[in-house]
């Protein structure tokens, strides 16, 4: 309709229902060929050559199987009955629709003088919002048990309930409380119409009963007066009394919101226009002033319901509507939720728990023209209805083929009727777009016409995922399909996210141009960036989340660009023998798990740390808690294990160093399958890298990884428990004695000759790695020291001085030899600039420099 530029239904009408089904058909396989792109490109499974769409003939005729089973259940009927509508898209909308379209907007309030038809000059005191309203006014109601007063002041007798005296204090001029009474003393009372467009209608059904004062357990004195304007046409609580006591039926207004002829002096105009909802509202007060029935008016904010569709405000209005009768089988719907799982928890009982048990019939008829028909046939005759679970049975009935299930299609199809020599038509009315989704596991296989046995072998689904606002929309629309068919649910488990919105906390709009392009967020990040940063985000524990393009730039830096450096150290040094990278299938160092050195057993030791972690998180479906610790995980392995290993490993062929690549193999073959649900294609890219040639094709093929070096820990070594936590202690105290450098402003690279330290559990190993990170000669152990109290000895003598002038000119090497992308056993030559007192130190240690660089040294 917007690309159309349409602005009212009958625009649609005048178009041709069947060209503007066709222009949706279009629009549909346009959006399809784009998600076909998409959907790979963010890493998501799909069979996007089997997907199903709900225009489809085989999932429109699982949706009519699917009406006439509850038809035959005696689960659907019709009724008349005051509910919410989009005057511009002329149709009713389901308590979900209307639910999720509040917005918070100014009214205005209105109190008006209705008098008693007895008492001149004595006037009742009615409060509303929806002044619009009035003309279709037929009766007032007050509560029997409420205490009234009668207030005298120089303009009249005015009757209100005494406990809303105070908030009309300053309308009455030298007000004085002539009597006072209970509501149901004022029962049967009869008053003045405020407008005769139809109280003058002597072919007005029940007009005996109206414009009179009844008794109503609904009204209140909490707000207003305490007496209420009944507009049976306008309100759910207005037409339950309009059935109660026969009160006569006006309705002024047309589906499409604009005042009948009758009402003459506003006939033709919006009561609720779009561009100013209260316009029409201010015109009848105008005309409320002239004729002396205005008492008082003012502003109010409240939250008002808006059309999902369009944005228009939407109107409460009695029309026929048919209804799924939830309230049936509600029981057994709250009954069997309570099996339930949800990620997070507290959706169960809060949003979820609390709109299911609230829910009340469902309104699934709708008067539009692009969805899933209404399978019902009416006698234009006698009225007998005839409802149809299958195409077969209607081309049976009907003599036709029917290739199409869409309204233009359905509507020409007229028959005899069985139960008298009339013509049957269809109901013109097609199911809301929510019955669609509902019916969405069995209109995807085509249940029960085909794969009858594979629905039945999946269902309930084992899991589903969707955002917040779905409590009330396709999680429920399922529960409640699912349990009235089958008395089952139709999902195990739940994952709810939250709604990602602007990064200033605003929702994200195409207007604005508040967000970038998500599919430019890809190309400039990757996939498994955007993926790891929604994933790890509040997002996922159904709060909202302000998108921040740093937050993904940080995701692809800190942890896919460390995991990618870590491999490509790896590639670098995996063949021992000097062999061509990947030349057996990813070198010739099989991977492995039973390596002794410290750091080996560390990293393994963490490795089923997270293993286990993460395990545990995805079989509860958190997703956020059980992404997160793979970003600690990657940290540890790229700026612990991987720095402390590196001069190890480049030893290559020594065994240590055989040993450290095995590990590190055996961890990245590991951590690809740990990561592949958030980032697929990095797992892809490491796991290429490490296969070796019995595992699987794919990453995405192999057995997800257990916690397999426990049993190993525990005959050599103890608990893995040990090793993680000594390994902590001894990084502590690394940090400790890198803050007391920092502060001594020394850099690293200067050795020092003393760190002491009070730990009893440090092995040699732990020492050893101790000295090296800080870059001491020796830590001693005093055990006078305070737990994990360090003293770093930071006098630098002319030797350590030396030492430290070494170690950077190395340094400066390697980093010119990076730059220059030279390999490891590349030999290469460097011209460098030192200050002259260093260039003799520099001389002494050539040969030093040469062997750990593999570089010549020149001087300029």
């Amino acid at each position: 309709e917007k690309e159309l530029g349409f602005k009212h239904k009958k625009e649609i009408v005048a178009m041709g229902v069947a060209k503007f089904n066709e222009r949706c058909r279009a629009r549909v396989l346009e959006y399809a060929s784009e998600w076909e792109k998409i959907i790979p490109r963010i890493g998501r499974w799909a069979d996007m050559e089997n997907a199903f769409r709900t225009m489809d003939k085989p999932f429109m005729e699982s949706v009519w199987w699917v009406f006439k089973q509850l038809w035959d259940k005696g689960l659907v009927y019709e009724d008349y009955r005051s509910m919410h509508i989009c005057p511009r898209c002329e149709t009713t909308l389901s308590q979900q629709e209307v639910s999720e379209g509040y917005k918070d907007v100014k009214d205005i309030a209105v109190t008006l003088k209705f008098e008693l038809a007895d008492e001149p000059e004595t006037f009742l005191l009615a409060w509303t919002t929806t002044p619009w309203t009035l003309p279709g006014n037929v009766a007032l109601a007050v509560g029997l048990d409420i205490d009234y007063v009668r207030i005298a002041d120089e303009t009249g007798t005015y009757i209100l309930a005494k406990s809303a005296l105070e908030r009309y204090q300053k309308d009455f001029k030298n007000p004085k409380v002539i009597a006072e009474t209970k509501g149901k003393e004022l029962v049967g009372k009869l008053y003045k119409p405020l407008f005769n467009y139809y109280a003058n209608d002597t072919s007005l059904k029940n007009r005996e009963n109206g414009w009179k004062i009844y008794a109503a357990d609904f009204v209140t004195a909490e707000e207003g007066t305490g007496i209420a304007h009944e507009a049976p046409a306008f309100g759910a609580d207005d037409w339950e009394l309009l059935k109660k006591v026969n009160l006569p039926f006006v309705q002024h207004v047309n589906m499409d919101g604009t005042f009948k002829p009758e009402v003459k002096d506003f006939a033709g105009v919006q009561v609720k226009p779009i561009e100013d909802p209260t316009a029409t509202d201010v015109e009848i007060l105008k005309y409320l002033a002239r004729s002396g029935t205005l008492f008082s008016k003012e502003k109010v904010e409240h939250a008002y319901p808006h059309c999902w569709r369009c944005d228009t405000p939407l109107l409460n209005y009695a029309t026929s509507s048919w209804f799924v009768s939830v309230t049936k089988v509600k029981d057994n719907l709250l009954k069997n939720a309570k099996a339930i799982n949800w990620s997070p928890e507290h959706i169960k009982e809060g949003r979820w728990g609390k709109w299911l048990e609230g829910a009340r019939d469902w309104s699934i008829s709708r008067q539009r023209f692009w969805a899933s028909v209404m399978p019902v046939w009416r006698c234009k005759k006698c009225q007998s209805v005839r409802v149809f679970g299958s195409v077969g049975e209607l081309e049976e009935v009907s003599g036709r083929k029917i290739d199409d299930l869409h309204k233009h299609i359905v509507d020409d199809i007229v028959f005899s009727c069985r139960q008298c020599d009339g013509e049957m038509h269809r109901v013109p009315d097609v199911l809301d777009t929510w019955f669609d989704s509902g019916s969405m596991p069995y209109g995807q296989v085509h249940y029960p016409f085909e794969r009858k046995e594979q629905l039945e072998r999946t269902f309930p689904a084992q899991f589903i995922a969707e955002g917040l606002d779905q409590t009330r929309a396709w999680f429920y629309y399922l529960h409640v399909l699912a349990g009235a068919l089958f008395g089952k649910n139709a999902f195990q488990n739940v994952i709810v996210n939250g709604i990602v919105l602007a990064e200033d906390g605003k929702k994200m709009s195409k207007k604005l141009q508040n967000y970038p392009d998500p599919m430019e967020v890809v190309g400039k990040y990757g996939a498994d960036a955007l993926r790891f940063y929604l994933l790890s985000s509040p997002v996922m524990q159904a709060e909202n989340l302000n998108f921040s393009e740093k937050g993904v730039d940080e995701a692809a830096k800190k942890h896919i660009g460390r995991l990618v450096n870590v491999l490509a150290f790896y590639k670098l040094y995996e063949d021992p023998a000097g062999n061509p990278s990947g030349s057996n299938g990813a070198g010739d160092t099989p991977r492995s798990d039973k390596s002794t050195h410290v750091l080996d057993r560390w990293i393994l030791a963490r490795l089923d740390e997270l293993i286990s972690e993460v395990t545990k998180e995805f079989e509860a479906y958190r997703l956020d808690t059980a992404t997160r610790p793979i970003g600690d995980f990657i940290d540890d392995l790229s700026t612990w294990y991987l720095r402390r290993s590196r001069d190890r490993i480049k030893e290559t062929p020594a065994p240590s160093a055989i040993e450290g690549l095995a590990t590190l193999r055996y961890v990245l073959h590991a951590l690809s399958r740990v990561v592949a649900p958030s980032m697929p294609f990095l797992a892809e890219y490491i796991f290429q890298a490490v296969k070796e040639e019995s595992d699987e094709e794919s990453v995405h093929l192999s057995e997800w990884p257990t916690a397999a070096s426990r049993g190993f820990f525990a005959r050599f070594f103890g608990t893995e428990d040990s090793a993680l936590s000594d390994m902590e202690t001894a990084r502590a105290i690394v940090s400790k004695a890198l803050e007391a450098r920092d502060a001594a402003k020394i850099k690293v690279r200067q050795p020092l000759q003393k760190l002491t330290v009070n730990s009893k559990q440090l092995t040699e190993e732990l020492i050893e790695l101790i000295r090296d990170e800080v870059n001491v000669k020796e830590v001693v152990i005093n055990n006078s020291l305070g737990k994990e109290e360090v003293a770093l000895d930071t006098n630098v003598t002319p030797e350590l001085r030396e030492e430290g002038i070494i170690r950077d000119t190395i340094r400066l090497v390697q980093d010119a030899r990076k730059a220059a992308k030279m390999r490891p056993g590349e030999h290469g030559s460097v011209s460098i600039v030192v200050p002259q007192e260093d260039r003799a130190v520099i001389e002494r240690h050539l040969a030093i420099i040469k062997k750990q660089t593999n570089t010549e040294i020149r001087f300029e």
